[in-house]
């Protein structure tokens, strides 16, 4: 149980960090430390594209009114375990951006009833290269990160170390579509 004084923030998470994905052990580490719960399965309120880059490593891509409502988990996140979140994302390294997004409950959508929206933090595509990315994809994205998505995916330990993440992605952007 996090304590009534920590102030949370509410991470709304599309891939590898949701339950049965390769980075959910994170997750599972901060749920234990106090760190974060699980809040629920939710929806992008607006259309988004998310999209597979280098290693079937998922991207959101910041660009409201392409692709389709996202589904993922939200998370109440304390300020240290926010930290580690944002490590693995490569926050200070221009991999990810934590901006706002916003969302609504993923059975209030599929039943029609009219759902209350929140406003959250998501892991969008870094800037530098969102749009090589939604070009290398073709403008096509996926409503949700799932086992299909993920097939192929390749942990960053098993990929080759004497390249950055960024090097991985301009290589993967300029290189011709499947």
């Amino acid at each position: 149980m996090m304590p009534a004084k920590t102030t949370t923030t509410l991470v709304f998470t599309y891939g590898t960090l949701k339950r049965g994905f390769s980075n959910h052990v994170l997750m599972q580490d901060l749920i234990r430390s106090g760190d974060a719960s699980f809040k629920g399965v939710y929806q992008t309120l607006d259309k988004y594209p998310l999209v597979c880059g280098p290693y079937r490593v998922p991207f959101l891509l910041n660009k409201p009114g392409s692709g389709h409502h996202v589904t993922g988990e939200l998370y109440a996140v304390s300020p240290r375990g926010l930290s580690r979140l944002d490590e693995l994302e490569g926050i200070s390294r221009g991999h990810y951006v934590r901006q706002q997004i916003r969302l609504a409950a993923a059975e209030d959508l599929e039943t029609e009833t009219s759902s209350s929206s929140c406003v959250v933090e998501a892991y969008y595509a870094h800037k530098s290269y969102e749009e090589e990315l939604w070009k290398r994809n073709r403008g096509r994205s996926f409503g949700a990160y799932t086992e299909n998505e993920a097939r192929g995916y390749v942990k960053r330990n098993d990929r080759p170390q004497h390249l950055s993440f960024l090097d991985h992605i301009r290589i993967f952007v300029s290189s011709p579509c499947d």
